[in-house]
Parts: structure tokens; C-alpha cells; sequence
């Protein structure tokens, strides 16, 4: 029979944890609590043990840690293999883990060779009252959102939404059993080979982790304009995103894009810079918890959907709240 929650702790380079792994791992613990089962997390890598001490900080009570030279890199087919693996050795009831780049591309493969059914992108993860899982995922472009319930199948399986959970406060006096396993992955079970990887020069905090963003539209007027949104958001620790309009000006790369067809963010703020609120874009970071649109155009449709407004030019309001914000940060 199957029992006991898992979560696939995701690492960035082997040198940490991502912060929705702390995240889910938090929601976990409440329903193994419920349950009366095991929460335990999974590290796939090579020479990353070192990271299963922070998962037991957020509840994990065993830690699977598969390592292997071939798995250093991520790969769909090896991480697939090591994790399918394992989950077929061990059966849990629920396996879980970030909508992150990775999460999106290694658990549909999962899925799949399980045989079971998988929501993807979820901002709620819960039990309801007859103890069954059931998540909550947004639909056409966020504007319904769906209670998700699970066939028979296990692994029931999820991916969840960076930022939209709350981790817990770390508890470094909880203590993970570390469980190493020798992953059986073969050169020919990867058909994908790593050559070379290659970092942005001043690499930034990526956008579906932050939790500040400020987005800057067809408003923004050209590149080179950029520089005071990035102005603000080193005084305030932000990161800076962009719409589908100013990627394709090719005023900003396309992992900077934030909307349907780029990447799914909810920050606790989203600052919106001369962006008209398309649909798309909304779909991208409606889930923010607090939404600041700056626009001259009083008829932008992101005014209905925003906590806060400003009408005004924001080549004029920009400058003007980051001496503020600067006045506030020496205070």
C-alpha cells in the first residue's frame, strides 16, 4: 500500500536548495501531520548530501539522496530514471515538487512512465475533509481556477507555483535520517548530453524565486530606459522582468519575459511599469500578493486589476520613488 509524502528537494548547481523546495516541504509537513505518514525529500545529484541537513530544518524526516557522476548535470532521461526508480522501490502516496524550469520538464516525464496523473502549477495544496488531496490550479490563462482531485493511481503528483506557499521558520534542531542511494543510471539511459554551461555575467536572483519584481512594458520606450527600473530595484533588492511588448523590441532577453508565454511569478510585490495589462501578461503574475501599476494611460486595463495606481508619467514617478525608497533605506 501506498504511504508517505515526498518532495523532490531541487538544488542550483549542487551548492543549494531552491526556495520553493523550503516551501512545499512546509505544506507537506502540515498534511503528513494530518496523515499520520512520512514526509520525506529526495536530492538527485553528484556530491550533494550536504544540502539534506536543510531539508530536515523544514520537517523532512528521511532524506533520499541519489547520487551518481552521470547525474552532476540535470538531464530529463537521468533524473527521470533516478527518481522513477526510486519511487517504484518505495511507493508514497503523493510525490511533489517546484513549477520551476526544471519541474516543469522532469515531472510530466515522471508522470508518464508511473502511470499516474499529475497537476501541474498548482497555488494550493491541501487535504480536504476526508483526508483525500486535492490541489488548486488556474485555468484559461488565470482567469478560473480549479479543485483538483486524484484517480486511485499513486504517486498522486503535483508541481507547485513558486512564492505561493509560506515556508515555515527553520528549525535546526529537527534532524533528517540521510539515506544514500547509488543511483543505477547508465550512459545510455541519457540521450541529452551537457557540454558546457554557460552564466549571464552578474547573474541575478532568478524572477520565479524573487520577491520583489518590477516589470517594465512598451512604456519603457527602448533599452536603454531599462536603467531606472534597475535603478529602483537595487535599492529595494528586486529583480527586473519585462512584457512579451519589450522582449520583442528585443529590449530585454526572453528570461526576463513574465506572462503566458514566459515565466509564472508570484512575488509578494509586483511593480508594473508602463505595461497595458493584456490578459497574457496577467496570467504571468496574477497571483502577486500586491500589484503597483504605473501608466499615463488612464484608460490601461491593469488599473482593474492593480492594488494601488499611478497615472502619471513614469519616466517622472520612477526616478522620484527610488529617492524616496533611498531616503527610506538610510533611515
Amino acid at each position: 500500500m501506498a504511504k508517505g509524502i515526498w518532495v523532490f528537494a531541487e538544488h542550483i548547481d549542487g551548492t543549494s536548495l531552491r526556495k520553493a523546495t523550503f516551501e512545499i516541504l512546509s505544506e507537506a509537513r502540515k498534511m503528513a501531520d494530518k496523515l499520520g505518514e512520512e514526509l520525506c525529500a529526495v536530492i538527485i545529484g553528484h556530491q550533494v548530501e550536504a544540502l539534506a541537513e536543510k531539508c530536515g530544518h523544514y520537517g523532512a524526516q528521511k532524506v533520499y539522496v541519489v547520487e551518481q557522476e552521470l547525474l552532476k548535470s540535470y538531464t530529463t532521461e537521468g533524473y527521470a530514471k533516478a527518481l522513477v526508480d526510486l519511487v517504484t522501490q518505495h511507493q508514497p502516496s503523493i510525490l511533489l515538487g517546484g513549477a520551476t524550469v526544471t519541474g516543469k520538464d522532469l515531472f510530466p516525464r515522471v508522470a508518464a512512465r508511473l502511470g499516474t496523473g499529475l497537476a501541474v502549477d498548482c497555488t494550493e495544496i491541501k487535504l480536504d475533509g476526508n483526508n483525500q488531496f486535492v490541489v488548486k490550479r488556474p485555468m484559461y490563462a488565470g482567469k478560473a481556477y480549479a479543485e483538483v482531485g486524484f484517480s486511485d493511481a499513486t504517486p498522486k503528483m503535483a508541481t507547485v507555483r513558486p512564492n505561493v506557499l509560506i515556508p515555515s521558520q527553520p528549525d535546526p534542531s529537527r534532524k533528517a535520517e540521510v539515506i544514500k542511494v547509488a543511483a543505477q543510471v547508465s550512459p545510455a539511459d541519457i540521450r541529452t548530453k551537457v557540454l558546457e554551461v554557460v552564466k549571464m555575467a552578474g547573474a541575478k536572483l532568478d524572477l520565479t524565486e524573487s520577491e520583489i519584481i518590477i516589470s517594465g512594458g512598451r512604456g519603457i520606450k527602448g533599452t536603454e530606459n531599462f536603467k531606472i527600473l534597475e535603478e529602483m530595484a537595487e535599492v529595494i533588492n528586486a529583480t527586473v522582468g519585462a512584457s512579451r511588448a519589450a522582449v520583442d523590441a528585443g529590449w530585454r532577453p526572453q528570461s526576463d519575459q513574465v506572462g503566458q508565454t514566459g515565466k509564472v511569478v508570484s512575488p509578494n510585490l509586483y511593480i508594473a511599469c508602463g505595461i497595458s495589462g493584456a490578459i497574457q501578461h496577467f496570467a504571468g503574475m496574477g497571483t502577486s500578493k500586491y500589484i503597483v501599476a504605473i501608466n499615463k494611460d488612464p484608460e490601461a486595463v491593469i488599473f482593474g486589476k492593480c492594488d494601488y495606481g499611478i497615472c502619471d508619467d513614469l519616466f517622472k514617478i520612477v526616478p522620484k520613488l527610488t529617492e524616496e525608497l533611498k531616503k527610506l533605506k538610510e533611515e
